[in-house]
């Protein structure tokens, strides 16, 4: 009997240290050496990929915002699960693609409805745009519903609007957008792009210039 209450508090006794030692490392440890040479070497990315403006963190260059007036360049639509009313820039709750098929009437409707708006929203006095023109991604969300980036189309198509609205021209605006628009991944992966967030603080600060 004692052998085996020796035995017993042996084994428990050896679990208890085996549990701080693992815990010291993989809890304490290893995030701390991780995190360190993120730090380091990454510190943009790690902190989240922050996008400052005036000395201030206004978002990350990973995730698309909302809520931007007609002033503004429009990002693409957001979809999700559930809306929150607090944090209007990012309103998700969840994240997510919408799952419906592309001959899904819920879906077909909710198009052909942003594409009217985008039509409407973006033809000028001097300008119509023709619904033919309206790029994929100004009425669909993508997988995740948090896109950062708009297509070079789609910012070309706000192109009228915002300066318009700025009292800029033409050429100025366009000229930021090619100054923002990103190539493809590595040269071939994907499609040329735009970061809202960063075109629309731009084009703030040019505003501000007069």
């Amino acid at each position: 009997m004692n052998n085996s209450v020796v035995n017993t508090a042996r084994l428990l006794g050896a679990g208890l240290r085996a549990l701080l030692v693992l815990t010291l490392v993989t809890g304490v440890i290893y995030p701390l050496v991780v995190t360190g040479i993120a730090q380091g070497l990454f510190p943009g990315k790690a902190n989240g990929s922050e996008v400052k403006a005036d000395g201030k963190v206004v978002g990350s260059s990973l995730i698309g915002q909302q809520g931007y007036s007609l002033d503004y360049f429009q990002p693409r639509p957001a979809n999700g699960i559930g809306e929150n009313s607090v944090n209007t820039q990012y309103k998700l709750l969840l994240s997510g693609a919408t799952n419906l098929s592309a001959d899904n009437d819920k879906l077909v409707k909710s198009v052909q409805a942003a594409k009217a708006k985008v039509v409407k929203d973006n033809s000028t006095a001097d300008h119509e745009v023709e619904p033919s023109q309206v790029p994929a991604d100004a009425v669909t969300s993508s997988g995740s519903g948090l896109d950062p980036d708009i297509s070079a189309a789609y910012a070309d198509l706000q192109v009228h609007r915002v300066a318009e609205r700025n009292g800029l021209t033409d050429a100025q605006v366009r000229k930021l957008v090619d100054g923002h628009t990103e190539g493809r991944t590595l040269g071939f992966i994907g499609e040329p792009r735009v970061n809202v967030l960063e075109l629309n603080i731009a084009l703030k600060d040019l505003v501000a210039k007069g």
